[in-house]
C-alpha cells in the first residue's frame, strides 16, 4: 500500500515526501481512512508505530478542505517534549499548506505561545495544565474545535491529568470528532474513552509487548561494578547512539558526569532541568553531539529520535510496561535495536521473569568478554529464574556481599 491510496491533497503529499515516509505503517493503514470518514477512533498502538502521522495527516486533510481562522484541532499530550515533537510533525507534514500550529506547555514563557495563537493557529498541541491557564485567562477559545486527540491517554492518567482533561472537554463543542490513543487500555482508560467517544472504531496494532525488532540481553553485575561495566559496554559494543535509563534524577546527573569524565559524549535528561535545558539536551542528542543520553523515565514515552541503536536499563524499571516504553525508543518503524539491562539483585528475578513472558522467550544472560567481574559469576546469576545455585555472590554498595540463597525447586 502507498500513501497515494489515501487520496490526500497534493500539498499534504508534499509534506509526506519531506518526512521521507515510504509506505504507511499498519496503524496508518487502519486509522487514516477511518478518520477521513469522520469516525471517532479508539486506538491501541505501541510507540514507534507511526501513530502521530496516523492522526495528523487526516486532520490536515480535513482542515484544508475548509480553511478558516480560529483553533479547529486540539491535540493533548502528557509531556512538554511530546507536545513539541508532535507540533514539529504537524509543521513538517503541513509545511506546504496554509495551516498553522502552535505548541502550548508549561515551564516556558507564555509570550511566544500567545503570539502563535494571535497569528491564527488552527492546530494547538498542548499539555493540559498550560492549556487550561490560557483558556481561563481568556486567551484561547475552544468553542470552534472540530477535532480533538487524546494521545498517550494512559500516561496522562498516570500523571494525574484526568481532572484537567475533564475540564478541557467541558470547553469543547459536543459535536466534534474525537481520536483516543493509548499504549495500554486498563479499565480506567476504557471508562474515560466510553464517556467521550461516539460509536468509536477500534484500531489495535500489534500486541502490547516489547517490539519484535528489539533484541534483549541481560548483563548481571554487582552494583559496585555497574558504572565500570556501562563504560566498557559503550566502548566495546557497536553502539551508535544510546539512551541510558536510571531510576532517579540524581543518579542520572551523577552517571552523566561520570561518563563525561571517561571521555564519552553524554548528556542528561531529567525532570529538575528547565525546559530550555531539556530542549538543549535533546537537540544535542538528535544532532549527534551527544552519543549517549542518560535519562529518567521522563524520556520513556513517545520521544522519537532516529538512530537510537541501544537502550540500556542501567537501573531496572518498576514494571513490565515501563520496560516496554523504555525500549520502545529503539527498533522503531522497522529498524532493529538492542535493549541491555543491568540487574544487580536476586530480587530483580521476579520482574525479569515477567518481562520474559511479555517478550515470549528467555532473555540471554551475557558476560562482557575481558571485563573483570572479580568473584561475581554472571553466568550463574539469574540462571534459574532469578536465583542462582551455590555460592554466587552479589556486591552491594561496594562494602559488603550478600550471598544468594539456593534456588527453590
Amino acid at each position: 500500500m502507498s500513501f497515494n491510496e489515501f487520496e490526500l491533497d497534493q500539498y499534504i503529499m508534499a509534506g509526506v515526501r519531506d518526512a521521507a515516509f515510504r509506505k504507511p505503517t499498519p496503524i496508518q493503514q487502519q486509522a487514516i481512512p477511518l478518520v477521513l470518514s469522520g469516525r471517532d477512533i479508539i486506538g491501541t498502538a505501541q510507540t514507534g508505530t507511526g501513530k502521530t502521522a496516523a492522526f495528523v495527516l487526516p486532520i490536515l486533510q480535513q482542515l484544508g478542505r475548509n480553511p478558516s481562522r480560529g483553533v479547529r484541532a486540539l491535540i493533548l499530550e502528557p509531556t512538554r517534549e511530546l507536545a513539541e515533537q508532535v507540533n514539529e510533525s504537524v509543521r513538517t507534514l503541513g509545511a506546504h499548506t496554509k495551516l498553522r500550529s502552535v505548541s502550548v506547555y508549561g515551564g516556558v514563557s507564555k509570550g511566544p505561545q500567545l503570539q502563535g495563537l494571535r497569528r491564527g493557529a488552527q492546530i494547538v498541541v498542548a499539555c493540559p495544565g498550560r492549556l487550561l491557564d490560557h483558556v481561563q485567562a481568556g486567551a484561547l477559545d475552544l468553542s470552534g474545535v472540530e477535532f480533538v486527540v487524546l494521545d498517550e491517554a494512559d500516561r496522562m492518567c498516570d500523571m494525574g491529568f484526568l481532572p484537567d482533561i475533564r475540564r478541557i472537554l467541558q470547553e469543547l463543542p459536543a459535536k466534534r470528532q474525537t481520536l483516543f490513543f493509548s499504549a495500554t487500555m486498563p479499565a480506567e482508560i476504557r471508562r474515560l474513552a466510553s464517556t467521550i467517544l461516539t460509536e468509536p472504531a477500534e484500531v489495535q496494532v500489534d500486541r502490547i509487548a516489547p517490539a519484535e525488532t528489539v533484541k534483549h540481553a541481560l548483563y548481571p553485575v554487582p552494583e559496585v561494578l555497574k558504572p565500570r561495566l556501562l563504560t566498557s559496554l559503550l566502548q566495546e559494543v557497536a553502539v551508535e547512539r544510546a539512551l541510558v535509563f536510571t531510576r532517579t534524577k540524581h543518579r542520572a546527573e551523577r552517571l552523566g558526569k561520570q561518563l563525561r569524565g571517561e571521555g564519552c559524549r553524554a548528556g542528561v535528561l531529567q525532570g529538575n532541568m528547565s525546559q530550555s535545558q531539556r530542549q538543549a539536551a535533546m537537540r544535542k542528542f538528535r544532532d549527534g553531539k551527544h552519543r549517549v543520553l542518560v535519562a529518567t523515565d521522563v524520556a520513556a514515552r513517545g520521544l522519537d529520535v532516529s538512530g537510537i541503536s541501544h537502550v540500556i536499563n542501567y537501573d531496572m524499571p518498576d514494571t513490565v510496561d515501563a520496560y516496554t516504553h523504555r525500549i520502545g525508543r529503539t527498533g522503531r518503524v522497522g529498524r532493529t535495536g538492542e535493549a541491555f539491562t543491568l540487574p544487580t539483585s536476586w530480587s530483580d528475578g521476579s520482574l525479569i521473569r515477567q518481562i520474559e513472558q511479555a517478550v515470549g522467550s528467555r532473555i540471554e544472560r551475557r558476560r562482557l568478554p575481558g571485563f573483570d567481574y572479580g568473584e561475581f559469576n554472571p553466568e550463574r546469576q539469574y540462571a534459574h529464574g532469578g536465583k542462582s545455585r551455590g555460592g554466587a555472590y552479589l556486591h552491594r554498595g561496594g562494602s559488603r556481599r550478600a550471598r544468594l540463597g539456593s534456588a527453590r525447586r
